[in-house]
């Protein structure tokens, strides 16, 4: 068969080359897209990582700046702490000033790199100076003394001239009045060698600003930077790449963003971080660090070529073998497109002729099309056939529709509901008989009308909504001004021949079913005598609030006195006390929340969205508004209080269960306190856990103390010059139920919080005065530690006095110890207490000092015997040259007041040495001696 003229047609470009030039430019899109990512992300991750890295030069080089600067103020509170220097700078005596810091200045400058030492009067004289670094009237020596007596805080400041300096100034305190300050300077060598280790760069030390010195070279002034290079590593290379940078940005730009640049063939990154300005503001100091990236670059650029070459080299393989695999299909498929325009013709015996039948042992998509083309002339031939036939029995068919028609227009006007059709524009199209006689109108009155404006809209309204099935409710007011109810299904109705959408709407009348509902609903969740919400309401609502993750509070009010109502005015005047109570609440918070009657004269009432400062709010706005309640009843006046209790969620609980129980507990804590109604949990963990953990090892210390089930342990203290053991510190421990000890860390806490810690520190006291009077002859010496509520307990000194005279022991061999921050904090307290204890013949000590430098000036004033040096500095001795600077001031300060000394945590023979060349006289560790019993140390009992 010849094909017709119009399938001979041959196109230019055929589908063939089109797939290919098109796949083309989509493969070589993506290598080139591809190449781009993989060097942005090449990039963008090198610049993460920079920017990573320069955030960490910045921390570690502040940090560094930090650190020397706390601890030349340290050293700078060291030296003024000299017990020599204060009454010699308050006469103004030069040379004993002298003679009091000479001793330290060789320390400072070799140890802890000091470069100079002022000392000054309250007029800014100049009363004392070893080393020389800056001219005296080049530093505001009488703003640093007006500052500090102004504050009284100690001042640190950093200074640049031909270099840059740190200085600390600290007052020197004399009766507690500053008479003059010290001022400890030291250079940056330190910070800057820190930060070159740092950034592993090239460093440069910038100066900008007004420069003291003008005689500095030329070449390092960087004019639009208005700055100079104080210190430079490698200066014949860096100096030109800086004077380069300069000139291209500011140094604030610099500060934000590094800057790259090359220089003889390397890629390098130039960063700069600021330190503080001077006090003045005359000068500000930059470190600048130069980083050689070049192999970063080259590595990123290196990759980027392999990917596109890669790319490129799939480009074309992908393209051949596409080309090789498309050239004999798309021959066969041109075929069968050339032939398919002849079934519009009816040619099917052309078509079967065309495509050969002989199938194929495996078939592709193509051998599938041509079987698809030779069956679809067979079904159309077969088609049209039918179509005749069909024609035949359509006719037939529209006679028995008019049969069914008048069938379904007999049951829609025998049914008892609502039956309305709609067209796609509201319009009622069709009713039946219930309806008219519902709405006591005739058909040609309700035709053509909208549907919405003969019913009106109840909960829903869906008139618009032609595609679904929907249900909705609405009300209707029929001519005998009854309100009816309807519940309305609408399904959509077969389109019409221009594709409009219609439906049928079904009504029945539901109005009294929704008022049996309603009564229902009312009395399962109203309480019925306060008509509030009940308990069961009040719960769901709860789980709804924590099933949708919200935040909230629920507040449970508890009324006071309410029996003594129910039994002097009876239990009716009780009821009307309830009702007038929920009243008010509804009233006053009816908008805030949820209000229910849980039972009895108990209240609740949910917050959602509430945090802990509204709820609060809301629990002192109830203690008003029931304050304010005046309740009378057969001439008797009845006061109204409520107990408050308030738990938050999902804080204090995940279930209502738990959230109810977290607030019943806060109800009982409110009527526990005598201060206010109300109580608010003040910890995240469940408040039934935390109350029974306290409430267990309350009862364990009560316990404890009426079984004397307490176990006293001794832990040595050692006299270093000769290494006897005279002297002892009492420990506490609990013997739990199998014998075991627990350790104090458990139930010392829950002492203090409880109050009981007075009641132990007394159980120590009575039976280590018992040990005390077995020991006493072989010369032992007890101490004994006070809890810082002790100081406040105005019966000790008598308690102590009774004490030493039922167990006849020796004062003289009692040591009572208390905290540097227990004295501290209460300084005047302390004192009273310590001297009296003192007076019954006692001896005292404060331990854990050193730990705040503040008390310094306050210990020529307390009546201690024995200074027990902090651990933390013991511990670090031996490789902190500052940890060896500091406890060699406090021995020196211990001494010079008359006291002795005691250096705790000692874990190490190498720290006797060095503890006894500095003057301390006892030791105490587990190096030597670690904690026993009573009875293993000394073989003596004291259990009553």
């Amino acid at each position: 068969m010849t094909p017709p003229s119009s399938l001979r047609t041959r196109h230019r470009l055929s589908l063939t080359w089109r797939v290919i030039a098109l796949s083309s430019l989509l493969l070589l899109g993506l290598v080139v897209l591809f190449t781009w990512l993989g060097h942005d992300n090449l990039t963008r991750q090198f610049q993460e990582s920079r920017s990573e890295h320069h955030e960490r030069q910045q921390r570690e080089i502040r940090l560094a700046l930090q650190r020397s600067a706390e601890n030349l103020r340290q050293l700078a509170g060291l030296a003024a702490a000299s017990p020599r220097l204060g009454p010699p700078l308050e006469a103004g005596n030069a040379e004993e000033v002298e003679e009091a810091l000479a001793s330290q200045w060789p320390t400072l400058q070799l140890e802890a790199g000091i470069d100079e030492i002022l000392v000054v009067d309250v007029r800014g004289r100049t009363m004392g100076r070893w080393g020389s670094v800056q001219q005296e009237d080049n530093l505001p020596i009488q703003s640093w003394v007006q500052q500090v007596m102004d504050t009284e805080v100690p001042i640190t400041a950093l200074r640049c001239t031909t270099d840059c300096q740190q200085y600390a100034a600290v007052p020197v305190l004399v009766n507690g009045e500053s008479v003059g300050l010290v001022v400890l300077s030291r250079s940056l060598a330190d910070v800057t060698r820190q930060a070159r280790e740092v950034s592993n760069a090239e460093v440069a030390l910038l100066v900008t600003g007004a420069l003291e010195s003008r005689d500095l070279p030329e070449k390092r002034h960087l004019t639009p930077w208005k700055g100079y290079l104080l210190a430079l590593t490698r200066e014949e290379e860096s100096l030109p790449l800086l004077r380069r940078a300069a000139g291209l940005g500011s140094i604030s730009a610099l500060l934000q963003t590094p800057r790259h640049l090359q220089e003889q063939g390397q890629q390098l990154e130039l960063s700069a971080v600021r330190m503080d300005e001077d006090a003045d503001r005359r000068s500000t100091g930059y470190f600048l660090l130069i980083s050689d990236i070049s192999t970063q670059i080259q590595a990123i650029n290196e990759d980027t070529r392999t990917l596109l070459g890669v790319g490129l080299v799939g480009w074309i393989v992908a393209e051949l073998m596409l080309l090789m695999i498309l050239l004999r299909p798309m021959a066969r498929l041109r075929r069968i497109a050339g032939l398919l325009p002849t079934l519009a013709s009816g040619g099917f015996d052309d078509i079967r002729a065309a495509i050969p039948s002989v199938r194929r042992r495996l078939p592709d998509e193509i051998d599938v099309l041509e079987g698809t083309t030779l069956e679809l002339s067979h079904q159309l031939e077969m088609l049209e056939e039918e179509v005749q036939a069909r024609g035949d029995q359509l006719a037939a068919r529209v006679e028995e529709l008019a049969h069914e028609r008048d069938f379904v227009n007999s049951l829609l006007d025998t049914a008892r509901v609502f039956i309305i059709a709609q067209d796609s524009r509201g319009r009622i199209s069709l009713v039946n008989d219930y309806t008219r006689a519902m709405l006591d109108l005739d058909e040609s009155s309700l035709l053509g009308r909208h549907f919405v404006d003969v019913f009106e809209a109840g909960s829903s309204s869906l008139a618009g909504t032609f595609d679904t099935p929907q249900q909705e409710e609405r009300t209707l007011l029929t001519p005998d001004q009854r309100l009816h109810t309807i519940a309305w299904y609408h399904a959509p109705l077969p389109s019409g021949t221009d594709g409009s959408m219609s439906r049928i709407s079904v009504g029945l009348d539901i109005t009294e079913r929704k008022a049996a509902e309603a009564r229902l609903t009312w009395l399962a969740e109203r309480d019925p005598l306060t008509e509030l919400y009940n308990r069961r309401y009040f719960q769901d609502v709860l789980q709804q609030a924590l099933w949708r993750e919200a935040r909230g509070a629920v507040l449970l009010l508890d009324l006071d006195q309410f029996k003594e109502v129910n039994e002097l005015s009876g239990h009716h005047v009780g009821d009307r006390l309830l009702r007038e109570v929920a009243e008010t609440l509804l009233l006053n918070l009816g908008h805030r929340g949820v209000i229910a009657r849980l039972g009895g004269d108990e209240y609740a009432l949910l917050l959602t969205g509430a945090d802990e400062n509204q709820a609060v709010q809301v629990a002192q706005h109830i203690d008003q508004l029931l304050d304010s309640l005046r309740f009378t009843a057969a001439g008797r006046r009845h006061r109204v209080n409520a107990s408050i209790g308030i738990a938050l969620f999902p804080t204090h609980g995940a279930t209502p269960a738990d959230l109810m129980a977290s607030a019943d507990v806060a109800m009982y804590k409110a009527k526990e306190s005598g201060i206010q109604h109300w109580h608010l949990l003040s910890k995240a963990e469940s408040a039934k856990d935390e109350l029974q953990e306290r409430v267990y090892w309350v009862e364990r210390v009560r316990s404890a103390l009426a079984e004397n089930s307490f176990e006293l342990m001794v832990q040595p203290i050692m006299r270093l010059e000769d290494r006897d053991v005279k002297h002892y510190e009492v420990l506490l421990r609990m013997r739990d139920a199998d014998g075991g000890l627990v350790a104090p860390s458990y139930f010392i806490p829950v002492a203090e919080r409880s109050g009981q810690i007075v009641q132990v520190d007394r159980w120590v006291l009575r039976h280590s005065l018992r040990v005390l009077r077995q020991l006493q002859d072989r010369g032992v010496s007890l101490a004994v530690n006070l809890s810082g509520q002790s100081l406040h307990d105005e019966g000790l000194k008598q308690y102590l006095a009774d004490e030493l005279a039922a167990s006849g022991a020796d004062p003289h061999h009692l040591i009572l110890e208390i905290t540097e921050t227990a004295a501290v904090t209460d300084f005047s307290t302390a004192r009273g207490v310590l001297q009296a204890l003192r007076d019954l013949g006692c001896r005292t000590a404060l331990d854990d000092f050193g730990v705040g430098f503040s008390s310094f000036h306050y210990l020529e004033q307390l009546p201690v015997d024995y200074i027990k040096i902090d651990g933390s500095f013991i511990r670090s001795l031996s490789i902190s040259p500052e940890s060896r600077v500091i406890v060699q001031a406090i021995a020196d300060i211990t001494a010079g007041f008359g006291k002795q000394a005691i250096a705790e945590f000692v874990d190490q023979e190498a720290l006797l040495p060095m503890l006894k060349s500095y003057g301390i006289t006892y030791g105490q560790g587990f190096h030597l001696g670690k904690p026993i019993t009573v009875p293993e140390a000394f073989g003596v009992t004291w259990h009553t």
